[in-house]
């Protein structure tokens, strides 16, 4: 069983969250699952009608270390929806993360 712990961060835009990726990446000891995609039905009312989920991999300290530096950028480009850190995430939330909306047209 994988032990490593995962981060959520949900921003809007895939710039903003290739912005926050890096952040939190070159803040912490860790690795990305791929992002995915989400286009709610209020999108024309939102600052961006892309909402993005990074999804960050490591030790807890690492993950909360990451996400909260990828927050940080975020807030200043266009903002963050929600974020979320997992410790010992199950067998079934692991198949999950694969999950990717960009490889889906």
């Amino acid at each position: 069983m994988d032990e490593r712990a995962v981060g959520f961060l949900e921003v809007y835009g895939l710039v903003c969250a290739f912005m926050a990726a890096d952040a939190g990446c070159k803040a912490a000891n860790v690795t990305l699952e791929p992002f995915d995609k989400n286009k709610p039905a209020n999108a024309d009312s939102l600052p961006v009608p892309l909402l993005v989920t990074i999804k960050f991999r490591g030790t807890v300290d690492d993950v909360t270390a990451a996400v909260e530096a990828g927050r940080q950028v975020a807030e200043s480009v266009s903002g963050v929806v929600t974020s979320h850190v997992i410790p010992r995430p199950t067998e079934d939330t692991l198949k999950m993360l694969s999950i990717c909306g960009f490889d889906v047209d």
